[in-house]
């Protein structure tokens, strides 16, 4: 398979729709669609498909992990034609998960090593943060953040912590928690190598959505399995694992008071992204999916996620593929059972967090679109991640390709100056994204190079 194709200029300018057709585009389908660090270009489009996946260790295992250094002198982040990345705040220490509240205060979890919740306010210009202030403190491990009724006037923020989601009264304009936490739900698996809780309500508020990763990469060290397999799936789903994976691998719902838990779906490894497609409600992940078998073995993936639905892990993934390790085809059963994600992404990319382009900002046809933030590899020879990625949908619906949006985090083979952790979208449009290497938001804003007629 070829592995540079230059588009039609229909196509083309389908894909990028607004910015500027002169860039020849670098279209990678099939295993050309893999690679690492070193081929990294804005605009670069790549679609891996199932049957593009390695073969287990294919290529050996590696242990590469990425060293976080001072931004080198001649660094640069890198975007598209007509885009531009400059910091919007700086000094925030481990930024991980990132909301807009209504009135456009931006809210951001650090989760380590302070565990806390702040609040950045932007300037006039909306263009650099003016004020910041601890929205709560003492929240170990903080991540997911949500905001409760959905709507222009939000009661509660909700916050995801690894064994509990607490809630912190709330009304539009607060920089400070107006009263202490309230634990809403205290009965998340805790322990393992998967702490983050992710959290995200229903447009019409009637379902929280929480996710819980697996505590490791396999799970051959589970107890016996139930003995009436049927019933167990019944109340936990099917491709649930059990003993310390119980309620792990998931998307968990409860009602907003913390009631009425169930599986949403299970087999997810590690949904990090967990987010709610405005206007139809679907539920989409970004997930980590496991290590150690090999460079290009199993894609990552960033998917929407049906009720009931099976994911793969620990058996199985990206569709029918099995993984021996946790025993050895113990789970014939789920054969032909297991969904196959939307969007595969390079293995070993890390995508964290997810958000949705509302519009008002970046070209006409990218509202809708889906932007992923790859905080990058740890299990791969040569590092791959470390970007934020544009996702194209159609109709709704991811087209199963994803674009490199923003590059330039990697600093040779070795060290990097940043991780991007989660995007978000400000009130004029702009992209926000966190860096928790850097401890460093930055914002990315669009003008079109295309001249009027």
């Amino acid at each position: 398979m070829k592995t540079r194709t230059l588009l039609t200029a229909t196509s083309a300018l389908a894909l990028i729709a607004g910015v500027s057709a002169a860039i020849a585009l670098d279209y990678r389908g099939g295993r050309s669609a893999f690679g690492d660090w070193h081929i990294d270009n804005p605009g670069m489009i790549r679609k891996i498909l199932p049957e593009d996946v390695a073969a287990p260790l294919e290529t050996p295992s590696s242990a590469n992990r990425s060293k976080v250094v001072p931004k080198p002198a001649d660094a640069a982040l890198k975007s598209m034609p007509g885009f531009s990345v400059e910091p919007f705040a700086t000094g925030v220490t481990g930024a991980r998960v990132l909301r807009v509240a209504p009135n456009g205060d931006i809210f951001v979890s650090q989760s380590r090593p302070d565990g806390k919740i702040s609040v950045i306010r932007a300037n006039k210009e909306g263009d650099k943060a003016a004020s910041t202030e601890t929205f709560a403190s003492g929240l170990k491990d903080a991540y997911g953040i949500a905001f409760y009724p959905p709507g222009p006037n939000p009661k509660w923020v909700y916050v995801g912590l690894e064994g509990k989601v607490v809630r912190f009264p709330y009304k539009v304009g607060d920089m400070k928690a107006a009263g202490p936490a309230e634990t809403i739900v205290s009965d998340l698996a805790v322990g393992g190598s998967h702490w983050t809780r992710d959290v995200s309500f229903s447009p019409d508020g009637k379902v929280m959505y929480v996710a819980v990763g697996s505590s490791g990469n396999i799970a051959d060290d589970m107890g016996a399995k139930p003995a009436d397999l049927a019933k167990w799936e019944k109340t936990h789903n099917v491709g649930s694992a059990w003993d310390k994976e119980e309620w792990r691998a998931n998307v968990l719902t409860y009602t907003p008071e913390g009631k009425d838990k169930k599986v949403y779906a299970s087999g997810i490894r590690n949904c990090s992204g967990l987010t709610v497609q405005p206007g139809t409600g679907t539920v989409y992940c970004s997930t980590n999916e496991r290590d150690l078998l090999g460079d290009n073995t199993p894609p990552d993936y960033v998917t929407s996620v049906k009720k009931g639905g099976y994911y793969g892990w620990p058996w199985y993934y990206i569709g029918d593929h099995e993984d021996t390790r946790p025993g050895g085809g113990t789970r014939p059963d789920l054969k032909g059972k297991v969904i196959t994600p939307d969007v595969l992404l390079q293995p070993h990319s890390a995508p964290l967090g997810m958000a949705f382009n509302p519009g008002g900002m970046f070209p006409a046809d990218w509202k809708g679109d889906g932007f992923v933030a790859l905080h990058g590899s740890w299990n791969r020879s040569l590092h791959t991640g470390y970007k934020i990625a544009r996702l194209p949908f159609k109709g709704g619906k991811p087209t199963g390709e994803y674009q490199d949006f923003v590059v330039g985090f990697t600093a040779g083979e070795e060290n990097v100056w940043g991780r991007p952790v989660d995007v978000t979208f400000a009130k004029d449009g702009s992209l926000l994204f966190s860096d928790d290497g850097g401890g460093v938001i930055y914002r990315v804003t669009y003008k079109s190079t295309v001249a009027a007629k």
